[in-house]
């Protein structure tokens, strides 16, 4: 994998709004905490991440349902090195 295709916080950010127009969004690398875990690249990025994310496209849905929507929408990214995600959907 080469360093461009490494997932960014940017990128992500980038990609969830374009799929799922939030009304608030924070998307964090938290790779480097997670230096030697499974799933981690030894270059302390593009493997981790935490969304904090509210979208109207949740509205009437449960968690799971919500889940799905972010999960489905950085598809791209699990297939170029995303190995953990941890969503917290904002009311």
């Amino acid at each position: 994998m080469t360093a461009a295709a490494i997932p960014t916080a940017a990128a992500i950010e980038a990609r969830l709004r374009e799929q799922l127009a939030p009304s608030a969004l924070e998307v964090i690398d938290e790779s480097a905490a997670h230096a030697g875990h499974a799933g981690a690249n030894g270059m302390g990025y593009g493997t981790h991440f935490r969304v904090r994310i509210a979208a109207p496209a949740f509205v009437g849905l449960g968690r799971v349902a919500q889940h799905r929507l972010v999960y489905d929408a950085l598809r791209p990214f699990t297939d170029a090195g995303l190995h953990a995600l941890a969503i917290e959907i904002q009311r």
